[in-house]
């Protein structure tokens, strides 16, 4: 695993290129990657923020910013800036691939190995994850082998396994491809459901489907509720699934309740905005829960947490959410949307 080189650099913004999103006007990202090639990271920095504060949610932007806080050696912020990319932008490996870069040289390779494996299961034929993943496994293989022989100098066999894991990990590592230029970025828009957990590998729905795992009894995963309202919201939120599958933006959008509080603090006009933009931009989208549980709090309030398996076109996504519902004239509305708990 490259950590903290140029090389590593290269390859961030090669993934960058290749997989995260460009905006149409992409002079503010080759003036970027222009500067950072430079070395002129401060320069490369402002210029990134200042891009930001137009489009704070664009994924090449804030990729890019991780990129620089690398280079200026800011891990602890660069962790937050990845971080941030894996909740909002799931379906995407590569910010799960620099987390785990940048885990690796703090030593924390529990949460490297997590993270590769999430990137893993976002994007199976990711060749660097799978790379890095078994640079991680040698690296701990060869800390335990370490251990072993510290508590017993005579053991042999730990001796021989820790100079084969020596061997492998002197490798020299396969130089990256060179970065494309940015016009050739393939232009998609991503979706936010991000991915929080590494889970056993599923099968999702076919397209414009929607598949609601609904447990047969509630001593499986149903939790206790004391009125038969709680069916009642969990239809709502299966109707909320089944829209968004469908891509019925109309029947999405009405699921959520007026009080709605964004996730960013944006308007209501502009979420709908982005939300219409999202949907209809797919040529099929799969919605499916799993594992749901309802929780009533009281008559007109109830918190719905399951497991949302997503798809769409190439990208796919398994996280947990968690939706807030209220009751008003007579109906169910989504008040606050959650990823991640």
């Amino acid at each position: 695993m490259k950590i903290f080189s140029h090389r590593f650099i290269a390859s961030l913004l090669l993934a960058a290129m290749s997989q995260v999103s460009l905006a149409q006007g992409s002079d503010d990202l080759t003036e970027i990657n222009r500067l950072i090639r430079a070395g002129q990271t401060e320069q490369a920095a402002s210029k990134v923020e200042s891009a930001l504060a137009g489009k704070p949610r664009d994924p090449q932007l804030r990729f890019l910013r991780g990129v620089i806080q690398i280079e200026q050696k800011k891990t602890n912020d660069a962790i937050v800036t990845f971080q941030r990319m894996t909740e909002d932008f799931p379906e995407l490996p590569e910010p799960y691939n620099n987390l785990a870069v940048l885990y690796a040289g703090l030593g924390q390779y529990d949460k490297s190995r997590a993270a590769l494996e999430l990137a893993i299961r976002t994007h199976p034929s990711y060749a660097t994850a799978h790379e890095n993943l078994g640079d991680i496994y040698t690296k701990m293989a060869s800390e335990s082998y370490s251990k072993a022989l510290q508590l017993d100098s005579a053991n042999n066999t730990a001796q021989v396994k820790l100079s084969v894991i020596k061997d492998i990990g002197s490798a020299k590592p396969v130089k990256p491809t060179p970065i494309p230029p940015v016009a050739t970025a393939v232009v998609t828009a991503p979706v936010i459901a991000p991915v929080v957990a590494v889970a056993p590998p599923v099968t999702t729905t076919p397209a414009t489907t929607v598949a609601a795992v609904k447990p047969a009894a509630p001593a499986a995963v149903k939790p206790v509720a004391t009125t038969d309202e709680s069916d009642v919201v969990y239809d709502a939120v299966v109707t909320w699934a089944k829209a968004w599958g469908k891509k019925d933006v109309p029947a999405y959008l009405a699921s959520y309740s007026k009080s709605f509080t964004t996730p960013n603090g944006e308007s209501r006009k502009a979420w709908e905005q982005d939300r219409r933009a999202r949907i209809e931009g797919k040529r099929s989208i799969s919605v499916a829960l799993e594992a749901p549980t309802v929780e009533m709090n009281g008559d007109k309030s109830a918190t719905v947490k399951f497991r949302q398996i997503y798809k769409a076109d190439s990208l796919s996504a398994n996280s947990r959410k968690t939706l807030k519902l209220s009751k008003a004239d007579g109906s169910w509305k989504i008040t606050e949307e959650t990823t991640g708990k």
